[in-house]
C-alpha cells in the first residue's frame, strides 16, 4: 500500500475519530466546542540564554542587570509552563521538517539549512535512482584546511505527493489538524527554494505573508517575497518561481512589526467566526542576520549600562530581540482584547540554539555561555532552546519542566491539545514525537506518561563555524541522549560523553572513565543511523585527503566505514 493510500486512510480514521477520553491527558477538554485555538511562535536563532527569565534560572542573576530585555517572552513564561531541556536541531530547516511532520529530521533527508541551491528538480534534471528530486547537489563551505571528510546531503523540501515526490507524502501538522483553519506567517525555508508545489498553501495552510528562503531583509522585503521571475533558477520546470508573497499592506516599515500586524489582523477576523478554532504557525525571520534594528532601540541599547553582561553586546541583535518580544505582547494583549485568550493555547519555541559569536568567523550574534557552543553545533549552545506553552485557565502559572523532549514532541502536542487521538496518528504515521501535554501538569512525569528517553541528531557537513573544542572548522557529527547521557560522535573519530543532568555545561567529558557506556551509545546512535538515515544523507571519506597536512593534534580515526551498509 502506498504512502498516498496510508494518508487518505489516516485523514479519515482522523474524522471519524477526532474526539478521545477525557482520563487520557489531564489537560483536557470538556467537549468538542472547546477545542483550542492554537497559536505556535517560532524564532529564528533565537538562543536559550536571550530570553532574560531563561537567563535567571541558569545563572541566577536578576534579570535587571541583563543586557537583553525579554518582558512579555519572561510574562508566557509566568503564566504558563516552561521547558528547561527542549532541543530542537542545529540548524533551522531541519527543525522546521520536525515540526511540519513529527519525524526526525534526518529520516526526511534534512540534514542543514541552506541558501538556495541547485537540485535535481530546480536544474531542471532527472532524479538518479535512490534520490530525491529536492536533494542538493551539493553544499560546502569555503574551509581551506585539509577535510577528511566529504559533506552528504540534504533534502530541501517535505514532500506533498507531487508527481515528483515517487509516491512520498507527508502529512503536515495543518492537514492532520483537519477541523482547524491553519494559517502561515513568516519564514518557512522547506519548500525546495521556491518549488511550485511545496509551499505552504500546498501544506494545508492559508499563506498570509511568507517567504521561502532562510533569512530575509528587515527593510524594503517586499520586492523580494514577491518576485516571481525564476532569475535564480531558469531551468526550473515551473512558469514561475513560488519563493514568497509579502501579502497585505500593513504600513508598516520594519519585517518583524509587519508581520506581526499580519498576525494580529488574522486573529481580528478569527475573533468574528464562530465553530471554527484556527491554528497560526507565526516563524519568526527574526534573530537572524542580517542584524538590522530600528535605529532608536538600536541607540536605547548601545548606551545600557548593562552591555556586555554574559558576552551580550551588540545593540543591533539586542533591539532585534525587543521587537521580537514586543511582537508576542502584542499578541497577548490581541487576544485579550477578542476574548479569545482562555480558549487559545501559545506554545513559543525557537528553531535552534543562538549563533554564538565565541565560534562564528565575524564575532556576531549572541553568547550562549555557560551552555557550550552555539548553532551548527550538537552541544547544548546549539540544540537546547526555549519552549514555553500558555493557556490560561488551563495550564497551571510558573511551572518548569526539567524533562528532556524535543521538536519531533511539537505536532503530537499540539493534536492532543486539540484533541485528536494522538495514540493512533504516531503509530499509523510513524511519528518519532511524543505528546509533551501531560507534562504540563505533571511536571516531575511521575506518572511516566511522557515515556520518550532517547533523542537523536545528524548532521553530516564540514562548517565554516569553529569548533567549540578546538580552533578548526567543525566536522560532521551525530548525536544522542539517552536518559541522563549524550553521545557526541564526531565522525574525524572522537567519541565526547556527558551526563548532562549533572553537566547541562559539558565540562567533563566521560568518554574515557565510562567506557562501555560510552560503546553501548556508540552502537544505539551508528543503528538509528544505518536504520533511518539513507547512505547519501552520511558524511564519506574524502578520497583526496592529504593526512600529512592535517592541522589537528589527533589523526584521522575511521568509525562508520563499517556501518555504510545502509539502506539507500
Amino acid at each position: 500500500m502506498d504512502n498516498n493510500i496510508n494518508t487518505l486512510i489516516l485523514i479519515s480514521f482522523l474524522f471519524l475519530a477526532a474526539c478521545k477520553s477525557k482520563t487520557e491527558t489531564s489537560v483536557s477538554l470538556e467537549t468538542e466546542e472547546q477545542r483550542p485555538n492554537i497559536i505556535f511562535i517560532l524564532a529564528d536563532d533565537y538562543g536559550i540564554m536571550d530570553s532574560q527569565a531563561y537567563a535567571q534560572k541558569f545563572t541566577g542573576i536578576e534579570s535587571s542587570k541583563m543586557f537583553y530585555e525579554t518582558p512579555n517572552i519572561d510574562r508566557l513564561i509566568n503564566e504558563g509552563t516552561a521547558f528547561s531541556q527542549a532541543y530542537a536541531n542545529q540548524l533551522c530547516s531541519p527543525t522546521r521538517a520536525s515540526i511540519m511532520t513529527g519525524k526526525y529530521a534526518g529520516r526526511l533527508g534534512f540534514t542543514t539549512a541552506m541558501p538556495p541551491r541547485e537540485t535535481y528538480y530546480n536544474q531542471n534534471l532527472a532524479t538518479p535512482e535512490g534520490y530525491y528530486a529536492h536533494d542538493v547537489l551539493e553544499h560546502k563551505d569555503n574551509i581551506l584546511i585539509e577535510q577528511a571528510l566529504t559533506n552528504g546531503t540534504s533534502n530541501s523540501a517535505v514532500p506533498t505527493g507531487t508527481e515528483h515526490d515517487a509516491g512520498r507524502d507527508e502529512l503536515s501538522l495543518a492537514e492532520a489538524l483537519r477541523d482547524y483553519h491553519s494559517a502561515f506567517i513568516g519564514k518557512w525555508h522547506i519548500g525546495g527554494f521556491g518549488a511550485k508545489g511545496y509551499q505552504p498553501k500546498d501544506q494545508g495552510f492559508e499563506p498570509l505573508a511568507w517567504f521561502d528562503a532562510g533569512g530575509s531583509v528587515y527593510y524594503n522585503w517586499k520586492e523580494h517575497w514577491d518576485n516571481k521571475v525564476k532569475n535564480r533558477f531558469p531551468k526550473m520546470p515551473q512558469a514561475e518561481s513560488e519563493m514568497g508573497n509579502s501579502g497585505a499592506e500593513t504600513n508598516e516599515e520594519y519585517l518583524t512589526d509587519d508581520l506581526t500586524a499580519q498576525a494580529l489582523n488574522f486573529i481580528a477576523k478569527r475573533a468574528t467566526i464562530k465553530n471554527e478554532p484556527f491554528f497560526l504557525y507565526f516563524s519568526h525571520f527574526a534573530v537572524h542576520s542580517p542584524y538590522q534594528g530600528k535605529e532608536n532601540e538600536v541607540e536605547y541599547f548601545d548606551g545600557k549600562a548593562s552591555k556586555g553582561w554574559n558576552g551580550h553586546k551588540d545593540p543591533v541583535y539586542a533591539s532585534m530581540i525587543k521587537s521580537m518580544d514586543r511582537s508576542v505582547g502584542q499578541i497577548m494583549e490581541k487576544l485579550k482584547q477578542t476574548g479569545l485568550e482562555e480558549n487559545t493555547l501559545i506554545v513559543f519555541m525557537s528553531d535552534n540554539g543562538g549563533i554564538d559569536s565565541k565560534i562564528t568567523p565575524k564575532g556576531d550574534g549572541t553568547d550562549n555561555t555557560p551552555f557550550l557552543g552555539g548553532k551548527a553545533c550538537l552541544t547544548e549552545g546549539g540544540i537546547r532552546v526555549p519552549l514555553i506553552f500558555r493557556w490560561k485557565g488551563k495550564i497551571k502559572a510558573g511551572q518548569w519542566v526539567d524533562v528532556p523532549v524535543d521538536c519531533t514532541d511539537i505536532y503530537p502536542t499540539l493534536l492532543d491539545a486539540a484533541n485528536y487521538d494522538t495514540n493512533t496518528l504516531i503509530k499509523e504515521n510513524s511519528l518519532d514525537g511524543q505528546s509533551v501535554l501531560p507534562l504540563l501538569s505533571d511536571v516531575k512525569n511521575i506518572d511516566k506518561s511522557y515515556t520518550k528517553t532517547t533523542h537523536y541528531w545528524h548532521y553530516p557537513f564540514n562548517v565554516i563555524y569553529n569548533s567549540p573544542y578546538e580552533p578548526y572548522a567543525l566536522t560532521p557529527h551525530s548525536a544522542v541522549r539517552k536518559g541522563d547521557y549524550k553521545l557526541i560522535f564526531d565522525w574525524y573519530g572522537r567519541l565526547r560523553l556527558f551526563d548532562i543532568q549533572k553537566d547541562p555545561y559539558e565540562k567533563n567529558d566521560l568518554a574515557s572513565q565510562m567506557p562501555d557506556l560510552k560503546n553501548e551509545l556508540f552502537e544505539n546512535l551508528m543503528e538509528w543511523l544505518k536504520n533511518n538515515i539513507e547512505k547519501r544523507y552520511w558524511p564519506t571519506f574524502n578520497e583526496n585527503y592529504k593526512a600529512d597536512e592535517e592541522v589537528r593534534d589527533v589523526p584521522f580515526k575511521d568509525m562508520f566505514s563499517e556501518y555504510l551498509v545502509v539502506k539507500n
